[in-house]
């Protein structure tokens, strides 16, 4: 089965009969883009396709780490953690190859849940862009650390002394897609079999760590994508007896890990960015576009830097913005404007890292350029040269931590006009409590610097 061919639920059905299957897998991300779901049987995977099911709200209720929020309204203790609505949308159903014949498919929360989902906030923002008259795309692009270790064996080591899955510095490199030239090809295969077609691979700089650059496509499904193949290449490499990490920072030692977001405006079917002749080939909505990005960037940094590790990776000199800059063909800036004529012309939001759950980044980078267009806002000057070494409006500095980002996120009116109260009330609570729960962590780094001497 081809994701390409789209799937109607009387064809989803006559698939999963002619395979003979007992059960289908479904899946819902919850904030932290994680990937939780359940076998189904065929029985009541039938009844949901034409009535939806019921899904315990607590994934609205806690963390990544399965523990229960302390100032969450939608759901808790005080309601007792009832079921929320949930839609199958057997359009995204795929193949499972990793489990023979098995099909996949993906659902999105609905009913009062709806206002919080991750998905259902991603499509609300398309729904804003096509009442204007566009249709958007988008890819999305990232890196990620590969490990000779097991879930057991990091645990038992204290994630010290991890064995990456090659040594050194090396970019690019011919030398080690070679040596693990068997990997690449299950990746690249597996990426074609369930719909998540990666353009590009290849070695990043830094011991063990990849880059996948995974095709345009519309919106949804970019973001789609995106949660299929973080969470499917974890899961091809354990299978292989390796791990890999999608942290935006996980040693001090190396680079951060990216998860850059492509996105472009088309109008009735032709580039609403591209002007031949322009400064930076760029038009009046794509300028109004980057100037809301930039205008807003600081409002919405929670949505797309959504962990604390997230904060350690936005320094200078490590190919991580630090401002709300943008400039053309620019890779110090946090909005890249590539020139890529009527059919590539596109804005790289650099920002965001791999640790992103792309629905809610895909949203606030889609949606803070609409309300740009919308306002005409008109952004900065283009940054030429090395962004790290110049000052910047003040106005244009990016929080520092993710608490500061989520207290910046909770009173933005424009945040609350584009993703609805309920979401920023949500969202803006749990990232508070991610950043309380670190504060009562005490680091190696405390513990080194103070122990003995002070």
């Amino acid at each position: 089965m081809s994701k390409k061919q789209q799937k109607s639920a009387k064809d989803l059905l006559d698939l999963i009969d002619g395979r003979g299957l007992t059960h289908v897998k479904v899946g819902v991300t919850d904030a932290d883009g994680v990937l939780r779901g359940k076998y189904m049987s065929r029985e009541k995977f039938a009844s949901a396709l034409e009535k939806g099911f019921g899904f315990c709200d607590v994934i609205f209720g806690w963390d990544s780490n399965d523990q229960l929020y302390d100032n969450a309204r939608f759901t808790g203790w005080h309601t007792a953690f009832p079921d929320a609505a949930v839609r199958l949308l057997p359009g995204t159903a795929r193949d499972l190859p990793l489990e023979g014949d098995m099909v996949f498919v993906l659902a999105e929360f609905a009913g009062e849940a709806e206002a919080l989902c991750p998905r259902g906030t991603l499509r609300r923002v398309l729904d804003r862009a096509a009442s204007m008259g566009f249709e958007v795309k988008s890819a999305v692009e990232f890196e990620f650390f590969l490990f000779e270790e097991t879930p057991h064996s990091v645990r038992e080591k204290g994630y010290k002394n991890l064995r990456s899955m090659t040594p050194g510095f090396f970019g690019y490199s011919v030398l080690r897609s070679g040596v693990h030239a068997e990997f690449y090809a299950e990746l690249l295969k597996l990426g074609n079999d369930m719909g998540f077609p990666i353009e590009g691979l290849h070695t990043e700089t830094g011991p063990g760590v990849l880059e996948a650059a995974i095709e345009v496509s519309d919106a949804l499904e970019a973001a789609d994508r995106g949660a299929l193949f973080k969470t499917m290449t974890k899961i091809l490499a354990e299978r292989r007896g390796l791990m890999a990490t999608f942290m935006a920072k996980w040693s001090p030692d190396w680079p951060g890990q990216s998860g850059h977001l492509h996105v472009s405006l088309l109008k009735d079917g032709e580039s609403a960015f591209y002007a031949k002749g322009e400064r930076g080939s760029m038009s009046d909505v794509m300028r109004w576009f980057i100037g809301g990005q930039q205008a807003l960037m600081p409002e919405v940094l929670a949505m797309v830097s959504p962990t604390v590790n997230a904060y350690t990776r936005l320094i200078p000199g490590f190919w991580a913005p630090t401002d709300a800059t943008w400039g053309v063909e620019n890779r110090t800036c946090a909005l890249r404007v590539i020139e890529g004529g009527p059919k590539s012309q596109r804005v790289e939001f650099r920002v965001a890292a791999a640790d992103i759950n792309p629905y809610v980044a895909l949203a606030a980078a889609i949606g803070s350029g609409l309300w740009g267009v919308e306002n005409r806002i008109e952004p900065d000057a283009p940054v030429q040269g090395n962004a790290y070494e110049q000052k910047h409006k003040a106005k244009r500095a990016l929080p520092r931590t993710l608490g500061e980002a989520a207290a910046k996120f909770a009173s933005s009116k424009p945040a609350k006009e584009l993703f609805g109260e309920a979401f920023v009330e949500h969202w803006a609570a749990t990232r508070d409590w991610e950043q309380r729960e670190f504060n009562k962590a005490i680091t190696d780094w405390e513990l080194a610097r103070y122990f003995e001497i002070i």
